[in-house]
């Protein structure tokens, strides 16, 4: 990548960290009972999607730089599956959850197409 870019610059990536604020805020109110089960885990998908576009960014090449971009598309999906079970089990109300899943879903969209440019 070029000196004078970073992967801060990139759309993807601050939409990225904004939604890892938005689900450690979300999450706060979940069971105290599923801090170690499935609240763990979002956090955990959530923060990889950002960083795994950040260390891609760092890497020598194109190709090392898609396997991270495909990894944080599947932590996103990943993170897609874990609010919906959040929301089917009530610790996410309605409108939570769909702010939450259409922020993912443009950061799907992003991601998907970033990797097709990257790809060439």
């Amino acid at each position: 990548m070029k000196n004078d870019h970073t992967y801060r610059k990139l759309l993807v990536w601050q939409k990225s960290m904004t939604l890892v604020t938005e689900i450690y805020t979300e999450v706060k109110v979940f069971p105290s009972d599923e801090l170690y089960a499935l609240t763990s885990q979002i956090k955990r998908s959530a923060t990889s999607i950002p960083s795994n576009i950040a260390e891609g960014y760092g890497r020598d090449g194109k190709k090392d730089y898609l396997r991270f971009l495909n990894i944080a598309l599947s932590s996103l999906f990943e993170l897609q599956t874990q609010l919906e079970i959040s929301y089917n089990l009530i610790f996410l109300n309605e409108v939570s959850f769909n702010k939450l899943y259409n922020d993912t879903r443009e950061i799907e969209r992003m991601l998907t197409s970033f990797i097709r440019k990257i790809k060439g």
